[in-house]
């Protein structure tokens, strides 16, 4: 069988594809602007779109009003970026952790989730042998049940109210919500048109400090940038 023809690319010949045109540097949390596709660091874009409405890029108009509504996180771009970068992912889990630190913060459940994924299933009962498959299944199964179950009540939590300014809209009877740091302001848009009988989410607007919220934005985020002082 004739072997695979391979070709090795050096990383600088696609150092262009993979970094972000804001910073120069490796694209972390890679977000892409969905009218032009042009993808940026999500902290360098939404910074650049606090003063601006337009690509970074080719200078499209991405929103006359709204840009952060219209740019999302693009998982596969990131992936690509950490699989051929050494080291670029760890580097950055640290910076997450050393962040959340200074800051006296609980490091959210997916930057925690990196450093327990490659544990070792050892049995204590058996002096330290490893576990049989299926004793093994049988408890990831039954793990994977009660995680279902657990409805992100372990992720840190985040308690908002949500006061309702326009006079098109009745309030919610509980405007206290507590939920999921990683939940997104997507989540509480669908939460509140259901709660109000919308005909879509869409009709609404979150702010926070006078400020419309992106509907990709999770609450973490917002607590971090809009509301740390407060």
């Amino acid at each position: 069988i004739p072997k695979m023809l391979t070709r090795k690319i050096k990383l600088w010949d696609i150092n262009a594809h993979i970094t972000c045109h804001l910073c120069n540097g490796y694209l972390i949390d890679a977000t892409t602007v969905t009218e032009c596709l042009h993808t940026f660091c999500r902290s360098c874009l939404v910074k650049y779109l606090e003063e601006n409405n337009t690509c970074p890029t080719c200078r499209i108009v991405i929103h006359q009003s709204h840009p952060l509504q219209y740019i999302g996180h693009d998982r596969t771009m990131q992936d690509i970026v950490y699989k051929l970068v050494p080291g670029l992912q760890e580097a950055e889990m640290k910076k997450q952790r050393e962040f959340y630190h200074k800051l006296g913060m609980e490091v959210p459940g997916d930057i925690k989730g990196e450093t327990c994924s490659t544990k070792q299933h050892l049995d204590p009962h058996r002096n330290g042998e490893t576990k049989t498959d299926e004793n093994l299944k049988k408890e990831t199964s039954e793990e994977k049940q009660e995680e279902d179950n657990d409805y992100h009540r372990s992720d840190e939590q985040v308690s908002i109210c949500l006061e309702c300014n326009s006079s098109k809209l009745r309030g919610l009877k509980r405007k206290w919500i507590r939920c999921s740091a990683q939940a997104t302001v997507l989540h509480l848009k669908k939460f509140i048109a259901k709660k109000l009988n919308l005909s879509s989410f869409n009709e609404l607007d979150i702010l926070c400090n006078e400020e419309i919220l992106g509907k990709d934005h999770t609450l973490k985020f917002v607590v971090v940038t809009r509301w740390r002082f407060k």
